[in-house]
């Protein structure tokens, strides 16, 4: 699989790590009770606080993401909300210079050293946690949450709070919430074994900064000179395209699909509220698509098959055989 042909949906995991940890779960509660105490709280409760914290606090710092497999990045984070608006800066602190901005559903990379922007909407990129709605969430049918402690992060106490799956089909989290805020300040994924896959956290952190929607806003106007690439995402139905699967992946529903016309693909993404999985379909070419198999980077697991005239790939932070469920259920319908 190429770096370009998986780029969006890396793209899409990546920046949900790095802009919205404190979203991580904003799905699937509706029966929170606020004053329950941390050994009391049920996944809805969990979900709910760490999903209402987000949406009400200001904060400024410092997050570190890193892999089992020595893999590590970080970035600097201004994060503001005003009402039912939200807004984030992300600057990147390793790899080449790359500042992120997203105001709502808008998302603007720009890239100094070439000095490009790239546009796109939070929709077309399919970022978790907003792929279902509360009401739809089936959450507690595939997940069980218990406190299983206390600790301090980035200078602030935390409850931890432990996510575990109830199959095989997906992993399991470790969440650092702030005691007060409930806002979640580290988040590990887990393997069935319980060894942690990855790990995203902040390193230094500060509550109720001093930072507005309105000035987050005014930073992200285009600088003259610079190119602007538009994401050519299309909406579009898995149906409309051909394609359907003969049985459902336990849990796993599908969210949105997409015509990906620049690079002749279609994207079609699932959630079962906490991971997701997207599907890459596109024309079969034995040139460029040599390598069939399933690779692993960190929590994100891949895979790459050929079905008869068409190459599949699965990308999610699911365990293999998740993956090979959904690529075995793909089939061509016309």
């Amino acid at each position: 699989m190429s770096m370009r042909r998986s780029s969006v949906f890396l793209f899409a995991r990546s920046a949900f790590l790095l802009w919205t940890v404190s979203a991580f779960v904003a799905v699937g509660a509706q029966t929170a009770r606020p004053e329950a105490r941390a050994a009391e709280r049920s996944i809805g409760d969990w979900l709910m606080r760490l999903h209402d914290a987000s949406r009400t606090r200001n904060y400024i710092g410092t997050f570190v993401v890193s892999s089992g497999g020595g893999a590590l990045s970080s970035a600097r984070i201004w994060h503001a909300c005003d009402g039912p608006r939200q807004a984030e800066r992300v600057e990147s602190l390793t790899g080449a210079p790359r500042s992120t901005f997203r105001r709502d559903d808008e998302v603007l990379t720009f890239y100094p050293e070439s000095k490009t922007v790239r546009s796109e909407r939070r929709s077309t990129l399919g970022l978790f946690p907003d792929l279902l709605k509360a009401s739809d969430s089936s959450i507690p049918e595939f997940y069980a949450a218990r406190t299983v402690g206390s600790d301090r992060v980035a200078g602030f106490d935390a409850d931890v709070v432990q996510l575990t799956p109830k199959d095989n089909l997906r992993f399991g989290y470790r969440i650092w919430s702030e005691k007060k805020s409930g806002l979640a300040v580290k988040l590990q994924t887990l393997d069935a074994d319980g060894t942690v896959l990855e790990q995203a956290a902040f390193s230094e952190l500060q509550l109720d900064a001093p930072v507005r929607v309105d000035k987050l806003s005014q930073m992200m106007a285009i600088p003259r000179g610079w190119r602007v690439e538009k994401s050519d995402a299309q909406p579009t139905t898995a149906a409309a395209e051909g394609w359907a699967l003969r049985a459902p992946v336990a849990g796993f529903k599908p969210m949105s699909c997409y015509r990906r016309t620049g690079e002749g693909l279609m994207q079609w993404i699932f959630s079962d509220g906490l991971a997701s999985v997207s599907l890459f379909v596109e024309e079969y070419d034995r040139q460029r698509h040599t390598q069939e198999g399933v690779f692993s980077s960190g929590a994100t697991n891949t895979l790459m098959r050929r079905v008869q005239d068409w190459w599949v790939t699965a990308v999610g932070e699911v365990p293999p055989q998740t993956l090979k469920a959904f690529a075995q259920n793909l089939e061509r319908r016309r």
